[in-house]
């Protein structure tokens, strides 16, 4: 349902000036007003949601279809060599309304990887250093990354493994275990 307030709901509405890229009974996707570089894109569901928690999941596969053709029509069309997809959770999020941004990308454009600083984990076994607070009078438990992840909705906990990796965890943890068998978006 459109909130009278927001931007983006004008803008898909019809109600609001915007150089509209396509539209149709799922997102609206539009060029952004101040973009990263010419083309930059921001796709937006028509149902007012201000964040990807918030999407209904029936519709998170349908949006994100709407996401990936942009991003084909934006490197096609504009000759780019690839593009960096996105999308803030209120922290920098300038209008509360789930977007993805979806910015054309070429070597030597003047971005470096990421635009915040990267860092380190404190364990060399990484994840580990991660590990939540234990409550007084508690047996310790392993408590690393997955066990982080799965306190949070993802998988269904599994022996964390001293040798594992971070990037092996997420792996296992968010595309097996959460991307068919446990959402069934079908990747």
């Amino acid at each position: 349902m459109p909130d009278e307030r927001c931007l983006f709901c004008a803008i898909a509405a019809g109600e609001r000036p915007a150089h509209v890229v396509v539209s149709d009974g799922v997102a609206v996707a539009f060029l952004d007003t101040r973009p990263v570089f010419k083309g930059h894109v921001l796709v937006a569901p028509l149902t007012h949601v201000e964040t990807l928690a918030d999407l209904p999941a029936p519709m998170v596969g349908p949006f994100f279809e709407r996401v990936q053709a942009v991003a084909v029509a934006v490197e096609r069309g504009l000759g780019a060599a690839g593009t960096f997809v996105a999308t803030n959770n209120r922290v920098s999020q300038s209008v509360p309304h789930l977007h993805v941004h979806v910015v054309p990308r070429n070597h030597k454009d003047g971005l470096r990887g990421f635009f915040w600083p990267r860092t380190r984990y404190d364990d060399p076994r990484r994840g580990r250093d991660l590990r939540p607070p234990r409550p007084r009078g508690t047996r310790p438990r392993p408590a690393g990354l997955l066990n982080r992840l799965t306190a949070s909705g993802l998988g269904d906990g599994g022996e964390e493994s001293g040798s594992c990796r971070c990037s092996d965890r997420i792996r296992k943890v968010g595309v097996i275990r959460m991307g068919r068998a446990r959402v069934g978006l079908g990747v």
